[in-house]
Order: structure tokens, then C-alpha cells, then sequence
């Protein structure tokens, strides 16, 4: 089967000389703009994008960030002129593979088109593996099997169906993005647009276009009208992280568009109707924001129609060792390493420790060994002092509770390696550096 490559570029000129290198060896598919490229993108399983930086109403950049929301496996080549080469650079920071300059060296293309194909076709095979071994420990990317992340998911099947304001609390690095995707995902408006918005990210002289957009000659800079983060996610969701973030005077005018469901390009003469549900997120206490004047009471109590609070890692360590086992298997594959596990001993010290950045900070770790370990299992010694200093008896994790969690990590890593070999118990015990007979005993013993 051909991979398929969407080329996006308004130059018709472009699209056409793209159709004459690549035609023949790809199935290719074209299109003028961004909407019509994110359209296409929800509509077909595309392996590759050769995206035009600069595009009418919704800049590459822009299109580049809802094409990784809607699929992260989606290869993305960004095409610039040499003079926005700087927008290049910010373009792989956003999640593209790599970029072009124009005018382009036609075998350098077509190298580069083929070399990403096969990188996306090994990450396929390696996502197929994963995706069966992951498939009872996840929920929309939320990996857990512990009570409190079970209720969370409980909540987001009850919310989804709604279209109610939803506003996620809790810890950075806690996941509140992934719970909003899941809200969207679950919900009927899912084959529409996700769009996320850091309100803390963007400058405060920006936000205003950035969520509303703005016409033409509006403002210094402003050469063409672009469209904002609330016509774009239309019929979908938008996903406000940060929300405490915002200004007083921006607050007004998003309550107002949450009333009136209608908003005002900056320098635009005429409301616009907009059809979004809107998820917000804040790692603060917004009543005590509303106390200090820093936030709208009547904001708060329409963005907070329904809330849910995620627990920080500290209090759901049964999900611990799934969660590692997760990430080292997720940059295995990003970084094409085998590592074949972590040992056992290196539990204790992780279950120890209270993971003040959550969720965000295991993986930051796992990443970081992942890297630096050249072969084997991960040890114990190879963990940071914070962490290798701590023990079970120190953080007050009880002895019964270690020794669930570190017979629930064996299990899980047993089944994974299991999987992987097609259930060889030869293969499989090679890999756990155990003898046959012992995994043997060890799956009878265990009902594996």
C-alpha cells in the first residue's frame, strides 16, 4: 500500500510541481489552505504533510499544531522561503519532522520524502505492538488502573456527552490536557477540531487576535486577516490551559463570548457565531484569585459548570510502575534503544519519592535514562540523589503497599515481554535474563 502525502500550498504552481516529482511512487492528495488541510487530515490516515509556512486565515504554524492534536504520528515537512527561515526553526519546535527552503533541490526532496516515509513505517509497527500490550492500562492516553484515575475516567464518559463548560484543576504535570482530549474524543463533536490554548504563553497584547483574530490593517503587521483559536476549533473544542493567566480586561470579553456565543475579529465591524465547548484548566485557586480581584466571579462561575480534579502521582503510586513501563517503552522506540527493563530494586526508590512535577517529572526521568543507558536494565545507581536517597520508610509508603505495587510491576512486565515474543517462553526468558523453567514456575505460580 502507497503512503499517502498531503501537499498544502495555495500556490497552485507549488501544488502542481509537487504532483510532478511524487506522483506514481505516493498516493498523493492536495490542498489550497489550512481548513481544507486539517479537513482532509480528519478525514484520511495521511503519513505525510509537505506544509507551506505561510497560508491565508490560518498560518502553517498554526495548521501544524491542530494536525500533531488530531494525530502526534502524522509526519510533517514545513516549506519556507529562505527569508522565514526563523519560522522554520519554530516549526520543529512545534512538532515537524524537518523543513524545505524554496527554491528546493529536487533529489534532496525526494531523499527526505522517502527517509521520513520509513521512519513513520517503523514507528507504525513498534505503535502496533505497543497499542496490544497498552490496551487494558489506557484510557484516551491516560495510563492507570489505580481507584482515584479510575473515577476520573468514570467522570469524563459522564461529561462528554454534554456540552457544558468543564474547568480541570490540579497540579502541573497532572495530565489535565490529556483529560480535555479525552472530553473531546468521547464526545459528539470528535471528528471536529481540538485546539489548545496556553493562555499563559501568549503575550497580553496578542491574546485578543490570538483567540478572536483579526482583519486586516487592524493593527501594525496585520497585512491579512487571520482567523482566531475560536473560529478555528468551531463545532469542536477549545482547551484554555492556564486560564488564570488572563488579564481582567480579556476575561470580559471571553464571558461575553461565552454568553453571547458569538465573537469579534480585532478591527472587525460584525459579530461572529461560534459553536465551541469550552474546557479550561488552572493549576491555582480561582476563589482565592476572585478574592485578590485577579478573576471575574461571574468567569468563574460560568467556566466551572462542571469541575475535575486530577490527583498529583503522590497519591496514586499503584499507577507508578505502569507509568514506567510506559515511558521506557515510549522512548525505546523515539530513540530506537532496548532497553530491556528497570530493575526491580529501582521501585522502592521511585514509590519513596513524592513527585512534586507529577506525571510530567516520571517521564522526564524515564526519558533522561533512557538516554543515557547504553544497554540492559535500568539500575538503581543510575537514578538522581533526590530520588536514590529516598526509601519506602522514609516517605512512609507502607511495606504491604510496596510489595502489591512491586508484584504488580513484575506481573505487568512478565505479560509485556510475553506479548512482545508471541508467548515464546524461551525468547522470553532470554530477554528477562531468567532461565525457562524459572519464567516457567513463574507464570504458573503467578496464573499468568
Amino acid at each position: 500500500m502507497n503512503s499517502k502525502i498531503l501537499v498544502v500550498d495555495d500556490e497552485k504552481s507549488m501544488r502542481e510541481s509537487m504532483k510532478m516529482l511524487l506522483e506514481g511512487r505516493y498516493e498523493l492528495h492536495f490542498a489550497a489552505s489550512g481548513r481544507e488541510a486539517i479537513d482532509l487530515v480528519k478525514k484520511l490516515p495521511i503519513d505525510l504533510v509537505l506544509l507551506d509556512i505561510h497560508l491565508p486565515e490560518i498560518d502553517g504554524i498554526e495548521v501544524l499544531k491542530i494536525i500533531k492534536g488530531v494525530d502526534d504520528s502524522i509526519e510533517v515537512i514545513m516549506i519556507t522561503a529562505v527569508v522565514m527561515v526563523g519560522k522554520a526553526v519554530e516549526a520543529i519546535r512545534s512538532g515537524a519532522y524537518d523543513y524545505i527552503t524554496k527554491p528546493f533541490d529536487i533529489e534532496a526532496l525526494q531523499e527526505q520524502v522517502a527517509k521520513v516515509l520509513e521512519k513513520r513505517s517503523l514507528t507504525r509497527e513498534n505503535f502496533s505492538l505497543r497499542a496490544l500490550i497498552d490496551r487494558d492500562e489506557q484510557f484516551e492516553k491516560i495510563i492507570g488502573t489505580s481507584d482515584r484515575i479510575k473515577e476520573i475516567f468514570g467522570i469524563i464518559e459522564d461529561v462528554a456527552q454534554s456540552n457544558s463548560t468543564v474547568i480541570i484543576t490540579g497540579e502541573s504535570g497532572t495530565g489535565k490536557e490529556l483529560v480535555a482530549r479525552a472530553i473531546h474524543n468521547r464526545s459528539a463533536r470528535k471528528e471536529k477540531l481540538f485546539v489548545a490554548v496556553n493562555c499563559a504563553a501568549i503575550p497580553e497584547n496578542l491574546l485578543e487576535s490570538e483567540l478572536f483574530g483579526h482583519e486586516a490593517g487592524s493593527f501594525t503587521g496585520a497585512a491579512e486577516r487571520q482567523l482566531g483559536k475560536f473560529e478555528i476549533a468551531s463545532g469542536g473544542t477549545i482547551f484554555l490551559d492556564e486560564i488564570g493567566s488572563l488579564p481582567l480586561p480579556m476575561q470580559a470579553k471571553l464571558l461575553r463570548a461565552i454568553q453571547e456565543k458569538e465573537i469579534e475579529r480585532v478591527g472587525g465591524q460584525k459579530p461572529i457565531p461560534v459553536d465551541v465547548r469550552i474546557v479550561s484548566a488552572t493549576n491555582s485557586d480561582l476563589r482565592e484569585e476572585i478574592k485578590n480581584r485577579k478573576f471575574r466571579e461571574d468567569l468563574y462561575y460560568r467556566l466551572n459548570v462542571i469541575p475535575i480534579n486530577l490527583p498529583p502521582l503522590r497519591e496514586r503510586k499503584e499507577d507508578l510502575p505502569l507509568l514506567a513501563n510506559h515511558f521506557l517503552a515510549k522512548y525505546n522506540r523515539e530513540f530506537g534503544k532496548k532497553i530491556r527493563g528497570i530493575k526491580k530494586e529501582v521501585l522502592p526508590h521511585l514509590l519513596a519519592y513524592d513527585w512534586p512535577g507529577n506525571v510530567r517529572e516520571l517521564e522526564n526521568l524515564i526519558e533522561r535514562l533512557v538516554v543515557l543507558t547504553k544497554e540492559g536494565f535500568i539500575e538503581a545507581n543510575q537514578l538522581p540523589v533526590e530520588i536514590k536517597g529516598k526509601s519506602a520508610c522514609e516517605s512512609g509508603y507502607n511495606e504491604s503497599s510496596l510489595t502489591r505495587a512491586v508484584k504488580k510491576f513484575e506481573i505487568d512486565f512478565i505479560k509485556q515481554t510475553l506479548e512482545k515474543t508471541g508467548g515464546k517462553k524461551g525468547k522470553a526468558a532470554k530477554i528477562l535474563g531468567i532461565h525457562r523453567n524459572t519464567l516457567r514456575n513463574i507464570t504458573k505460580k503467578l496464573k499468568i
